[in-house]
């Protein structure tokens, strides 16, 4: 039996160099479960931000009360006392993404002039729309198992996690753009660790899954996989010692596609970026110059 031909060859130059916004993370909490305590202060928190920006940071995502499993519950009261003195000092620096599920702390943080507005149960609120419709920060829906408040660490739900994400994408970009909000300002965030369950390969699944849903939405992709549950279990280490594994997983987001990445060290992520770049435009020179070889013969 003759063997079926070989595949058309592939022609097309490289993509662009990928050229990811990174967000720093600064909590001003006293369990997250990184760094909870570190920051509570003010002046340490503000201290902490220069650190980022000097590191590369393009955004602050400043977050006053943390969401993993075991974290306390913070008052919209206690939030709004924390975050305050912080935005104040950090807005005319660079711009702030405020992590929050509260509705009382987002509209707060809407009138101090945030940029972006991060939420882990991807505005619930929809008594809240009118209001997001008419400010103009931008807005990470994130995808979450749990439908209210913080990660627990519940089995995830049956069948293949992208289309349980799918599904809460469908569900919520229809309603928030319904209300008035515009889908350029929206960017998606599929959720990572315990916010796909407590199966870390769900995690892998949806960073190999990046450019699945920016084809299936046209919008951008935020990936936070930070010093996250699913490294630690999956190489056995605590959170302080995953650094090496965070940055894999970041720069495997960037390779398919991240246009977001939520960081504690933007510095080596920034680093890497540069490298990702360099090896890319190496790419297109190589390409460009094999094309117009094959073009003089």
């Amino acid at each position: 039996m003759t063997p079926p031909p070989p595949p058309p060859r592939q022609d097309a130059p490289p993509s662009p160099p990928p050229n990811p916004k990174i967000l720093g993370i600064l909590n001003i909490t006293e369990d997250s479960f990184s760094d909870g305590g570190l920051y509570l202060q003010a002046r340490k928190a503000c201290d902490h931000a220069e650190t980022l920006i000097r590191d590369g940071a393009d955004i602050l995502d400043i977050g006053a009360a943390s969401s993993h499993p075991d974290a306390k519950s913070v008052s919209r009261a206690e939030e709004k006392n924390r975050l305050e003195p912080v935005i104040n000092a950090l807005i005319p620096k660079i711009p702030l993404s405020i992590d929050s599920f509260l509705t009382e702390t987002q509209r707060f943080a809407i009138r101090k002039g945030a940029a972006f507005l991060n939420d882990i149960q991807g505005f619930a609120d929809p008594e809240f729309y009118d209001e997001l419709a008419q400010s103009s920060c931008r807005l990470i829906v994130m995808h979450a198992i749990q439908a209210k408040g913080k990660a627990t660490r519940d089995e995830p739900p049956p069948g293949k996690i992208e289309d349980a994400v799918s599904r809460f994408f469908d569900d919520r970009l229809n309603a928030l753009t319904k209300a008035g909000v515009k889908k350029e300002r929206l960017v998606l965030d599929p959720g990572m660790g315990f916010f796909l369950g407590n199966k870390p390969e769900n995690s892998f699944r949806m960073i190999s899954r990046i450019g699945d849903m920016k084809k299936r939405y046209d919008m951008p992709v935020l990936v936070s996989v930070s010093r996250k549950s699913f490294l630690q279990k999956t190489i056995a280490r605590q959170a302080s010692d995953t650094n090496a594994a965070t940055l894999t997983a970041e720069i495997a987001a960037i390779l398919n596609g991240a246009d977001y990445v939520r960081t504690h060290q933007p510095a080596p992520l920034r680093d890497a970026v540069r490298i990702l770049q360099a090896l890319r435009r190496a790419e297109t020179a190589k390409h460009a110059k094999h094309h117009a070889k094959h073009n003089e013969t």
